[in-house]
């Protein structure tokens, strides 16, 4: 545990660009903290205690605002910056050094047993109030934008953000969901939606206006 605090507490100050002191990142970073409380949570959990893991679980929420499921899998050196509103879900699963921000929730969409939550793979960046869902694989390296909605894979090296996820408009990233022939994803589906029903209201109403001079001719 010691040889862990070490660790994070290393990666905390190399990644924080608030250049926090020793004494700060242990004391002070509730991201450290929630993850040291998870080992002993998960170790329970692994070795049936489960109630026990439930409670350490619950009393590191009540302490970091931070809600880690005793059975979800953290390799080593995440850092969850700020942290608080935090939520991973039971299957869920994180390689070695991944960063969270506050607000982010790795959940589920179903509510039946087996694997419901994300695996999120080495080095990953996921920015505050991301939403990723499901049993999805955010590659090596990818990068979530801020409130983004991610149920879909992500490939590593990626960035994605909006609701739904998808990359920037501009980028060459691979995404294995784009159409045939498609060289990026759309800019805006809402709003072409929109701009399509804009359309056919318009004709719809040059239609009528069409009918109505008829009927006035008769």
């Amino acid at each position: 545990m010691v040889s862990e605090l070490v660790e994070i507490g290393r990666s905390i100050r190399a990644r924080d660009p608030a250049r926090p002191s020793w004494l700060e990142t242990i004391f002070c970073y509730a991201g450290l903290h929630a993850v040291l409380w998870h080992r002993l949570a998960h170790w329970l959990w692994r070795h049936r205690w489960r109630g026990a893991g439930r409670l350490v679980s619950h009393l590191s929420r009540f302490l970091t605002g931070i809600e880690i499921h005793p059975g979800a899998q953290i390799g080593r050196r995440l850092f969850i910056d700020h942290g608080m509103g935090v939520v991973i879900g039971e299957t869920a699963e994180i390689a070695d050094d991944v960063l969270i921000y506050h607000g982010v929730t790795l959940g589920g969409l179903s509510s039946s047993p087996g694997k419901r939550h994300p695996t999120i793979e080495a080095g990953v960046s996921i920015g505050a109030g991301a939403q990723v869902l499901g049993p999805i694989t955010v590659g090596k390296g990818a990068r979530i934008g801020a409130n983004a909605v991610v149920t879909r894979e992500v490939p590593p090296e990626c960035t994605v953000v909006g609701i739904p996820a998808r990359p920037p408009v501009g980028t060459t990233c691979a995404d294995p969901f784009l159409g045939y022939g498609l060289s990026n994803t759309e800019d805006d589906p809402v709003g072409d939606q929109i701009a399509a029903l804009r359309a056919e209201v318009a004709g719809l109403r040059a239609r009528l206006a069409e009918a109505e001079k008829r009927k006035v001719g008769e």
